[in-house]
């Protein structure tokens, strides 16, 4: 069973208010008792209304409704663009109800949709990453658009600042983390660049040829 589908069915199973041992709902679902324990933490951080101690049980405080929401990845695009400005915002309240928000996103996603925590993920990047990068992400879609060049100013993922003189080809989003793939031109081939490294953008007159993407 996908993590997604097990959330729910255990959602369901806690709303007959009745407390829960980890190892009869592990049992239940053919899991090991750690699944459900992290399982719980999930939903716990997502804001489901669930409360219980580990070795004793878990039951559900109130009733709460999850109605089914489709999503296509340029509207869950939009929705994270959208927490992660409310996650900066000045609102403490906003804030808490954005990273709220945030995290019944994460719990509700299917596994196919979410990279292994070793390489890009929902729940690797903090939202202040997303939002760092927001800025520059209209400049280089109509860099990709109209080929043209950008100068950029990038710090690496040991802090090493360097300016590159790019050629964009694609803007991609990684689940709170956007990443434009490019030709660079002082490294002689392409490269990924993350959007929220890059400090400073300036757009160049020169164009580039789509299918000749390197000299």
């Amino acid at each position: 069973m996908r993590r997604k589908d097990r959330l729910i069915a255990l959602i369901g199973a806690l709303r007959d208010g009745q407390t829960h041992r980890a190892e009869d709902l592990a049992a239940h679902f053919d899991v090991a008792q750690r699944t459900i324990y992290r399982d719980m933490d999930i939903l716990l951080a997502s804001g489901v209304p669930v409360e219980g101690v580990r070795g004793i049980g878990y039951r559900m405080t109130e009733p709460v409704t999850l109605p089914p929401l489709n999503l296509t990845m340029a509207e869950l695009e939009a929705l994270h663009l959208g927490i992660a400005v409310m996650t900066e915002a000045a609102d403490p309240a906003l804030q808490g109800a954005a990273r709220s928000l945030a995290g019944k996103v994460d719990a509700a996603l299917p596994e196919d949709r979410v990279a292994p925590s070793a390489a890009w993920g929902l729940a690797v990047f903090p939202f202040a990453d997303t939002a760092a990068g927001i800025r520059n992400i209209p400049a280089i879609r109509q860099a990709v658009r109209t080929r043209r060049k950008l100068r950029i100013r990038y710090f690496d993922n040991v802090g090493r600042e360097a300016d590159h003189v790019i050629r964009p080809l694609k803007l991609e989003y990684w689940g709170r983390v956007w990443t434009c793939t490019a030709w660079c031109e002082q490294q002689k081939g392409f490269r990924t660049f993350r959007v929220d490294q890059i400090s400073a953008l300036t757009e160049l007159s020169l164009h580039f040829d789509l299918e000749r993407s390197k000299p």
